[in-house]
């Protein structure tokens, strides 16, 4: 028999569209506009797969997706913001296809979908919660790379599984950590990020864990660790990779076991804090390399996300744009109120090495900068030119690493600083202890930028 599948969408030509291409696939095809015509005939036609729209005209297809929770719905829509994606994936949504329509995406969807033995697995989803909950972990893209994010955050705030960010300096892995935490049914509990770099290494077995009254000099009262503050939210470890080898059996045993001891204690504590961890760094050629413990690793990795850097997902840029100086505009009331295309195409075409965070700083140092409310390309240019010759004195960008490119980077912001820590962390978007781990990694030295000056 041909597998059934009905179209809820109030579009005329999405539903003539759709009916004709999928049943010239060979499927069943049958068409509803409204939510109510809808529910009739999926009582009536009984479909194995349903494509509902976001937007009806007598209900909101979220709404109806509650009613629809037996079937496996795929949503279209125009709406491409993260809000919307994790609500349809956490109300049993199966797919999340964004309008205009692209029929490879599509295809796929219905194969995985109408795969025959495969298990339904929808569920009944949970509401986000208040907006300013949601606020506090608002990502902003639609490209296709960003909806994977937005769906996995979805899937993964139903559930407590340890979860690895992984991805450059900068581009928003802990706004992720955050929108998985404050869409969970832990939302009111603390989250707590903790930067491992930040800390020395003979005080972060402390803050992690705690430590007894007289268990190291200075110890002078007892003191509970992250671990034990959290309760039921949520440890974000950043810059995981900076973890002490000594103490990485430590942190493996609470993952497996949810138990550790302060410093200094006896006794045995248990802590239901979920981890979510992040990485700039490929964990497994530190593995490789004996740097990092492999079934920690393996722990702290049982679900993945990667999340790209902004020069592969360019489409974002504009909608980057529009949030960041929305945000900007609030401390600075209102002061900006237009960027010119020439500016915009600008921003579009730079590789930004910094990521989001470096594209927040061009754009906040340009609405400071600027005389008038719009943003023009004079204004872009300067605050981006000196990163740009680094790729256009020759053609070769695409043909070095990108750790060669960032070292480049990173002494040409020294040498027009001074070596001024403060300055040049605010250009780069990083933290002094961040910064001074790649002058020691790429072994950058104020000899080296001034011999290079006088070659």
């Amino acid at each position: 028999m041909r597998e059934k599948i009905l179209i809820i969408d109030d579009e005329e030509a999405i539903l003539e569209s759709l009916e004709m291409y999928l049943t010239e696939k060979g499927y069943s095809v049958t068409c509803a506009k409204t939510a109510e015509e809808g529910l009739r005939k999926k009582d009536a036609f009984e479909p194995d797969l349903i494509i509902l729209d976001v937007k009806l005209p007598d209900q909101d297809g979220l709404e109806l997706l509650r009613e629809l929770k037996e079937k496996k719905v795929i949503i279209i829509t125009a709406f491409h913001d993260m809000d919307t994606t994790i609500n349809a994936v956490k109300r049993g949504a199966y797919e999340y296809i964004p309008k205009p329509i692209d029929i490879e995406e599509l295809d796929s969807a219905l194969s995985r979908a109408l795969r025959k033995g495969e298990e339904k697995g929808e569920k009944d989803g949970l509401l986000i919660g208040s907006p300013s909950t949601v606020e506090k972990g608002k990502i902003v893209g639609k490209s296709r790379a960003m909806k994977e994010i937005f769906k996995a955050i979805g899937v993964l705030s139903e559930n407590r599984v340890t979860v690895l960010i992984e991805g450059e300096t900068g581009t928003g892995k802990e706004l992720i950590a955050r929108a998985i935490h404050y869409n969970s049914p832990y939302r009111d509990e603390p989250f707590i990020p903790i930067n491992l770099s930040a800390i020395v290494g003979t005080l972060l077995e402390s803050e992690l864990f705690g430590h007894e009254k007289g268990a190291f000099t200075g110890a002078y009262t007892s003191k509970k660790g992250k671990f034990e503050l959290a309760g039921n939210g949520t440890i974000f470890l950043d810059e995981v990779s900076e973890i002490p080898y000594e103490l990485q059996a430590k942190l493996l045993r609470f993952l497996q076991e949810k138990e550790f001891e302060r410093v200094g204690g006896e006794k045995t504590l248990k802590s239901n804090a979920r981890v979510i961890a992040a990485t700039n760094r490929n964990l497994l050629q530190l593995v490789k390399e004996g740097k990092f413990r492999e079934d920690l690793y393996y722990r702290l990795s049982v679900a993945k996300i990667k999340v790209p850097p902004l020069r592969e997902r360019k489409s974002d840029i504009p909608l980057l744009v529009e949030y960041i100086l929305g945000r900007i505009n609030c401390d600075l009331k209102g002061k900006i109120k237009k960027v010119e295309e020439k500016a915009l195409q600008r921003m579009i075409d730079y590789h930004w090495p910094g990521n989001v965070r470096e594209l927040e700083n061009v754009l906040t140092r340009a609405a400071i900068e600027v005389k008038g409310d719009v943003i023009t390309e004079e204004d872009i240019v300067p605050l981006i030119e000196a990163k740009e010759g680094v790729v256009r004195e020759d053609d070769s960008y695409g043909l070095i690493s990108l750790s060669a490119l960032e070292k480049e980077h990173i002494k040409k912001v020294l040498e027009r600083t001074g070596w001024h820590f403060g300055r040049a962390c605010k250009i780069l978007g990083i933290s002094r202890p961040t910064l001074r781990k790649k002058i020691r990694d790429y072994g950058i030295e104020k000899g080296e930028i001034f011999r290079e000056n006088f070659k």
